[in-house]
């Protein structure tokens, strides 16, 4: 992995006229890599775009959480990277993700690799989001992605305050948007014991993905303390540093929550 040291870029609100009207050729960007299994179908190749603003108990990326982590990076250096991978990304059936820290914290750069990536280099994107900044992904960034790996961390809307610092209706505004377009979604539930393992938080999840129509995946990912060592870099308090990864027995229950809705749960 190539990680990119930071400099400061400052964040300014971007407007769906402004994103349809002009792409901006740079953005903040934290990292690359070469991925497979987790960020979509096949072996992708991920851009960690930088700034987040979601402050998750259990990230394990906050060195990813602020745009000045990142370094200023233009959209024609990313795609010349990728493009050295893309007859290996093709034969491995994979392709593209755009990721972060939360990539709609910049949605016209973000809108701008998507595109590029896609009628460019002829491969298959994917969006990796929280979903809280949805209402930033103009129809045609979303007309660019094949996939949206959507996160849901919990259904309490106090618990997922709790975990995240946010509120959880922009998410499920976003998932019923991407519904009613018929775009392409895998959900992804990170199963955290004592705090997102409740069987009605969990029920909660499943049943509204079910309802949905368009998941065509659930990933349920269990909690690891593997970002712990970043969280002291930063200086920051790891609050679950005491907690458990949960049992297999637990994880096998929760996807057949899921299963027991029609969804394809892992």
């Amino acid at each position: 992995m190539a990680v990119l040291p930071g400099s400061d870029i400052p964040t300014r609100p971007v407007t769906p006229a402004a994103a349809a009207t002009h792409r901006p050729a740079v953005g903040s960007v934290h990292s690359w890599d070469l991925s497979t299994g987790v960020d979509g179908p096949g072996t992708r190749f991920v851009t960690f775009l930088s700034g987040c603003p979601l402050t998750c108990l259990y990230c394990h990326n906050p060195d990813t959480w602020r745009m000045r982590n990142g370094t200023r990076t233009s959209a024609d250096a990313v795609i010349a990277e990728a493009a050295k991978y893309t007859r290996f990304i093709a034969a491995a059936g994979g392709g593209a993700t755009v990721s972060g820290g939360e990539p709609l914290l910049q949605p016209v750069f973000a809108g701008e690799l998507l595109h590029r990536m896609k009628h460019e280099l002829g491969l298959h994107t994917a969006l990796d989001t929280s979903g809280f900044l949805g209402a930033r992904a103009t129809d045609a960034l979303l007309r660019d992605t094949d996939l949206v790996l959507l996160d849901i961390k919990c259904w309490d809307p106090d618990t997922y305050k709790r975990v995240t610092g946010r509120p959880l209706r922009p998410t499920l505004d976003f998932a019923r948007r991407l519904a009613d377009l018929g775009q392409e979604v895998h959900v992804r539930f990170v199963l955290v014991p004592g705090l997102t393992d409740a069987p009605a938080d969990i029920e909660g999840v499943a049943a509204f993905a079910g309802g949905l129509g368009n998941v065509s995946r659930v990933d349920i990912l269990p909690f690891h303390k593997l970002g712990e060592a970043k969280w002291r870099a930063l200086a920051k308090p790891f609050t679950l540093h005491d907690t458990p990864s949960p049992t297999s027995d637990r994880i096998a229950s929760a996807r057949e929550v899921f299963r027991s809705h029609g969804l394809y749960a892992v």
